[in-house]
């Protein structure tokens, strides 16, 4: 038999996948250091499917050609992130219009090969004439009117879990994200970031918590969703999500960007790896992220 091949890889290697113009899937929680690479790698031109202040920070850091996503807001009162708003209605992007079951049957159509599924959501609304891609049919059995949507292929899924073994196989802790089995099976490849990298036997003790098998690449990225919330090991940063906010904001406001820049510049662009963004972060502010 053939020795199993490893799938632990350091930064440099699982980034090298990513390059201008792909289509490039992200999980949620988001995995926020490879979010930050794609930010100071400058890549441009990218579809981009996730929802979230993750989303409006690539956009305001003009990595972003289309979305493809269910929500675009920021929480904290916010319905409508101000960079992915300001993108917009000015033509910037381009706006794959759907919701979450025109999103993930996508995804699964992707995943099973097939060209489209249809889905009920939409039916009878104006999503068809926003989004053209979404074509009206009619059931054969019943006769019924459904949405056929078309199969969604990202390039590349990037998504953040607990563990992992060098093997590729992943459990989230507690079940997985929202859309990380959806984005994993549709993806050409997938790269996951994880808190843990563990013994195999670990792995096989509790096989049932697999929740990815054989990933693509794994990388050992300790509180690698900060901002964002890691279940059994963090919770969200929120005032650093209120700081982009306040830049993001102004900036779309008034069409000044210097402290919005500075900002990218200080959090995304400047750390040169996962290891320097958390230095900046700082230990004290990370150990006031627990969750009990």
């Amino acid at each position: 038999m053939q020795p199993r091949a490893e799938r632990l890889v350091d930064e440099a290697t699982a980034l090298a996948l990513l390059a201008d113009g792909m289509t490039i899937a992200l999980g949620e929680p988001a995995p926020m250091a490879l979010v930050r690479h794609i930010v100071r790698r400058g890549l441009r031109d990218l579809t981009v499917i996730a929802s979230g202040l993750h989303l409006d920070l690539l956009i305001a850091a003009g990595c972003v050609r289309k979305t493809i996503t269910y929500y675009a807001g920021g929480g904290f009162g916010v319905p409508v992130a101000p960079s992915f708003r300001r993108a917009a209605e000015r033509g910037e992007i381009e706006v794959w219009e759907c919701e979450e079951g025109i999103l993930t049957s996508g995804l699964e159509a992707a995943g099973k090969g097939l060209p489209f599924l249809p889905w009920r959501g939409g039916v009878g609304t104006s999503l068809p004439d926003l989004n053209p891609d979404l074509k009206p049919i009619v059931d054969p059995l019943r006769g019924e009117q459904l949405l056929a949507v078309p199969a969604i292929h990202p390039d590349v899924a990037l998504l953040h879990a607990h563990a992992a073994d060098v093997y590729g196989n992943v459990q989230h802790l507690g079940g997985p994200g929202w859309l990380d089995l959806f984005l994993a099976r549709a993806a050409t490849r997938v790269v996951v970031q994880v808190e843990r990298i563990v013994p195999n036997e670990e792995v096989r003790a509790d096989a049932w918590a697999t929740t990815i098998g054989r990933a693509d690449h794994v990388l050992r990225m300790p509180w690698g969703a900060h901002p964002y919330y890691s279940r059994g090991h963090y919770v969200q940063d929120s005032a650093f999500w209120r700081d982009y906010l306040a830049v993001a904001n102004a900036a779309a406001e008034s069409g000044e960007r210097a402290a919005l820049d500075a900002w990218l510049d200080n959090w995304c662009r400047g750390p040169v790896s996962h290891g320097d963004y958390l230095e900046r972060v700082g230990i004290k502010r990370l150990l006031t992220l627990h969750e009990y």
